[in-house]
């Protein structure tokens, strides 16, 4: 990486793009009038994709960026799933009946503190919603977190994909952002999910943490090999403590530079695909014969909150607090605070927080980010019915052409091979909302 691509970088801090505009730029005008209006003109002939979150771990870790708390006693979890139901009684009561589902997703947090209250909800649903053959299910655990018994449960339960968190083994490295995981309880966890059944488990790694090197991310990524996943995703560590006050428990000086970030981020990416791993949009890797391997070869590859996937859903509906709805019109954020969460949930109202109404020109840009963030180019001459609601920044594709990032041949705009890492910087040069000043985001590497 060269000087100047180094300096635009350093400063550089851009949406990961799940959505487009992106939740900084939700606000208050929406509200549970427009997501019961949203949720009454779902169709049933086609299918939704569902997320439940779970704001609650075991224990903290200091480098999460995710809307979470310790779960402390185990009423919590009880209560937590109990106003689940309540949540999706009241949207239930505003779908014109039960809707086809082809995915459904719980995140968090840790789903797996609710144990077999998760199938409580998990049986609520399937009364609620039509479920297709097929569906898939999917959750993400702690390796930590789960025993033999309880993933028996879950594989019972219809679920066929798992994503277990790793973002490191360097010791060094766990002990900085509060997070000490052995290769052997995540061995034995990823074994306990194969021999249930669950065969499809995806790993989380990330780079950019602190005390994180070339070699012990190296490490790690070979250590992730042995454990045979389908699909890794790689995530560069956003550092922001003046809005995640946990991340102010990790020392400053021990964090990478920019170029270091992206030393490692090449490391973990030659571990990978000298594995046979095939690179997906900005941050993933999967096995050549998986779905995503497929879909992004077919054209098929989709972008949504979850992150890359090969959902094809245009409706998403999210339960749990913070949970982020997706309709036709616009985006739908329930409440983030539980206190608030909650009381919206026992007086039977939908406790959607704020959103946003999707303009002609929000759509219209939402394709081409889409677009450039799953296949790393786009044709401005296929938009050709929406150009004028999509003029990109000049300025910045002038300016990444000139530091060897993009090249450009007609309307054709391209990510440059080895640029991958850089894939928002291009993205960005269609987001009419973003404002460069304000340093919300993620590092751009």
């Amino acid at each position: 990486m060269d000087a100047s691509l180094i300096r635009l970088v350093e400063n550089a801090r851009l949406p990961r793009y799940t959505s487009y505009p992106t939740a900084p730029h939700f606000s208050t005008t929406v509200g549970p009038d427009a997501h019961a209006a949203w949720l009454r003109g779902v169709s049933l002939e086609e299918p939704v994709s569902l997320y439940l979150h779970v704001p609650y771990c075991r224990d903290l870790c200091w480098y999460c960026g995710c809307t979470t708390h310790a779960l402390g006693r185990k009423e919590r979890a009880v209560g937590y799933a109990d106003l689940l139901l309540r949540e999706i009684e009241t949207a239930a009561a505003h779908l014109p009946g039960r809707p086809p589902v082809s995915h459904l997703h719980w995140g968090g947090g840790t789903p797996s503190v609710l144990g077999a209250d998760l199938l409580r909800v998990m049986a609520r649903l399937r009364e609620r919603f039509a479920f297709r053959a097929g569906a898939e299910l999917a959750i993400e655990l702690d390796p930590r977190d789960v025993d033999t018994a309880f993933i028996k449960e879950l594989a019972g339960a219809g679920f066929s994909r798992a994503s277990l968190g790793v973002q490191s083994f360097d010791p060094q490295v766990q002990r900085a952002i509060n997070r000490e995981q052995s290769v052997a309880v995540t061995h034995a966890a990823a074994d306990a999910l194969r021999a249930a059944g669950i065969g499809a488990i995806n790993i989380d790694l990330l780079y950019g943490l602190p005390y994180q090197t070339v070699a012990n991310a190296e490490a790690t990524a070979e250590e992730v090999v042995r454990l045979e996943p389908a699909r890794v995703a790689v995530f560069g560590y956003a550092h922001l403590p003046a809005l995640r006050p946990m991340q102010r428990l990790i020392p400053d000086a021990a964090l990478p530079d920019a170029a270091e970030r992206w030393r490692q981020s090449e490391a973990i990416r030659a571990v990978l695909e000298g594995a046979g791993f095939v690179a997906i949009g900005l941050d993933h890797y999967a096995r050549p014969d998986d779905a995503m391997a497929l879909a992004a070869q077919a054209g098929r590859l989709r972008r949504n909150f979850q992150g890359y996937t090969t959902d094809t859903a245009t409706t998403l509906i999210g339960f749990g607090a913070s949970a982020i709805s997706a309709f036709a019109d616009g985006y739908a954020q329930n409440e983030p605070r539980l206190p608030e969460w909650r009381g919206a949930v026992l007086a039977e109202r939908l406790p959607t927080a704020r959103g946003l109404r999707l303009t002609a020109e929000d759509r219209a840009r939402r394709a081409v980010i889409e677009t450039v963030m799953c296949r790393g180019e786009v044709d401005l001459g296929e938009i050709e019915a929406n150009a004028e609601l999509v003029r990109p920044d000049l300025r910045r594709l002038d300016e990444l052409e000139a530091l060897g990032v993009i090249e450009r041949s007609g309307r054709r705009i391209a990510l440059r091979p080895g640029c991958r890492p850089l894939l928002r910087l291009l993205a960005a040069a269609f987001d009419a909302y973003l404002d460069r000043s304000v340093a919300r985001h993620a590092p751009a590497v």
